[in-house]
């Protein structure tokens, strides 16, 4: 019997969810606040964590950086408000394995449970073998990404398409959601170290003491609880590709070993006193602004032109136009797979609700919310009535006449095509706009465009 803790300061909530699970067959602890569960934590195991994102004493984020130190394989899930649902997609790059919006559905709430408790069960290394099979067969690994049609999103496959060939180290910056890991991949399968290893891990899920432990491994006794010899992921990506995600969370020291790693071709597990020589490609994703963090003192700039060598952007999906109904079509034939349904229709009502909607959990967001919508559909459409009403209010409230939002729009995806079409090179993007570098820069920022 599976053991999973509740931390909800909401009794009535609490209970409904309790009764729920346990009749489901789960055995069900619970706390009210986060301080309450910790000591649960500590004096308990189990499989899985269900956590409210907004608790009396805090919000589940500070658990779950506690968490990456002491209970670094408990997959966690969070309990949020659509008002939050921003802030939900931090608790993803934070290590939670996934997010679920109150109102909550019971079956949505135990598909997400047996989601998680099945990837517990999965190894680093089952998932590093399983990937690697998977790929050599010319499958798909990461479901959660399609291809899109916008010009955009073929400079995207361009970029793939040039960098894949040589052995460059890659930086994929963009937003939570956008299929950073996929495109790491997809420049793994089309290199020529197609054959060998695809390794990620995520930093941010790293805390300061493990970090290089887990990127350089280990000697036995070199630290408390170093009870044998680790591997490190960057040995066991030797002859293949390691992507680092989030790669600003490494802590300073981390950053100097990994640097000296990258140049000398050599790792030290900790403690070992011996080196190993490697032989990697490194692709690295961010979500931050490395430079700010230059400037700030928490990255190092030479470091940051060690692994940017190539740069590639990925699009957020607000950016990426008619995209969006080729990738809602694509989610809604995913999720009648894996829910055994048959929704075939959108109506125009519902699709004009998610053009107006800004995503900001990009592809994860929306296919969650259409694994939702499709798991709720009883027959073979979509119906407005299964959309959050938060969603639906927010889409009401949106002014079609607003003349200055619809300009500003335009503006954006102009400027934006114009950079695109130039490959970033403001100059001539400028030239093309038939404005002044001055005012090109200045609008890039107002629309964060760069």
């Amino acid at each position: 019997m599976n053991k999973i803790l509740l931390i909800e300061d909401d009794p009535t909530f609490s209970k409904i969810v309790t009764t729920f699970l346990t009749k489901k067959g789960y055995e069900i602890s619970t706390a009210s606040s986060l301080q309450a569960g910790e000591k649960l934590l500590q004096a308990e195991k189990f499989d899985l964590l269900l956590l409210d994102y907004r608790l009396p004493d805090g919000i589940g984020l500070e658990l779950i950086a506690k968490m990456g130190t002491s209970f670094p394989a408990l997959p966690t899930v969070i309990i949020t408000s659509f008002d939050d649902v921003r802030t939900a997609v931090k608790s993803i790059q934070s290590g939670a394995f996934e997010y679920i919006i109150k109102p909550i559905n019971p079956d949505e709430l135990l598909l997400v449970i047996q989601a998680a408790l099945q990837k517990k069960t999965e190894t680093p290394e089952n998932s590093t073998q399983k990937s690697t099979s998977s790929e050599k067969k010319g499958e798909t690994k990461n479901k959660a990404f399609i291809k899109g049609e916008s010009a955009i999103s073929q400079k995207l496959y361009e970029y793939i398409d040039l960098v894949a060939p040589t052995d460059l180290s890659v930086m994929i910056i963009g937003e939570s959601g956008t299929g950073k890991e996929h495109v790491a991949r997809s420049i793994h399968n089309q290199s020529k170290r197609s054959q060998g290893p695809f390794v990620a891990i995520d930093c941010g899920v790293l805390s300061k003491e493990l970090a290089a432990s887990e990127l350089f491994g280990h000697a036995k006794g070199s630290f408390t609880g170093a009870l044998q010899d680790k591997v490190g992921v960057l040995e066991k990506a030797n002859g293949g590709t390691l992507f680092l995600d989030e790669i600003g969370n490494l802590s300073y020291d981390v950053q100097i070993k990994l640097l000296r790693t990258l140049q000398e071709r050599t790792i030290e597990p900790v403690g070992s006193g011996k080196s190993i020589p490697i032989d990697i490609r490194l692709i690295t994703a961010t979500n931050e602004n490395l430079l700010q963090e230059i400037g700030s003192g928490n990255f190092r700039e030479d470091i940051y032109h060690r692994i940017n060598e190539f740069k590639i952007q990925m699009p957020a999906l607000r950016d990426r136009g008619a995209d969006l109904e080729l990738f809602i079509r694509y989610f809604i034939e995913r999720s009648n797979e894996e829910l055994d349904r048959s929704v075939k229709q959108v109506p125009a009502d519902v699709i004009r609700v998610f053009q107006q909607y800004d995503w900001p959990g990009n592809l994860r967001e929306l296919g969650n919310v259409i694994k939702r919508l499709v798991l709720l559909s009883k027959g073979t459409e979509i119906s407005m009535d299964s959309l959050p009403e938060e969603l639906i209010a927010r889409a009401e409230t949106a002014n079609p006449n607003d003349l200055k939002l619809i300009q500003e729009t335009n503006e954006r995806e102009t400027i934006l095509n114009a950079l695109v079409q130039t490959r970033y090179n403001k100059s001539k993007a400028a030239k093309l706009l038939n404005i002044d570098r001055k005012t090109l820069y200045s609008k890039i920022e107002k629309y964060q465009l760069d």
